[in-house]
């Protein structure tokens, strides 16, 4: 596989948000489904379960990454993106603020 590579200016964007939804498996899904349609690219998923309550998981993106931490006893979840790619980013929020009400 080629790999194609573009120079970009070295500039991150970051954007965080609580959200009102402590289902993972719900969360995982709606959160690849939002990646997906914002057009970042995902190149590895991580995932940990702890072992009384919570829940964290991050994907790595070809553009940099997000995170997400489950707080199940405040019925509230954390979510934290960077973005080298603006346009992208500006994308996801839209996307996001439309699925998600804040806590």
């Amino acid at each position: 596989m080629i790999e194609n590579y573009k120079d970009i200016e070295a500039k991150m964007f970051h954007f965080e948000k609580w959200i009102a939804n402590t289902d993972n498996k719900f969360l995982k899904i709606e959160f690849e489904d939002l990646l997906l349609k914002s057009g970042f690219t995902t190149v590895n998923f991580v995932e940990y379960y702890f072992p009384v309550k919570g829940y964290t998981c991050v994907w790595v993106l070809a553009e940099s990454h997000l995170a997400i931490h489950t707080f199940p006893s405040r019925d509230q979840t954390y979510i934290q993106i960077s973005s080298c790619n603006k346009a992208k980013l500006n994308t996801f929020k839209s996307l996001l603020s439309s699925k998600f009400s804040e806590v």
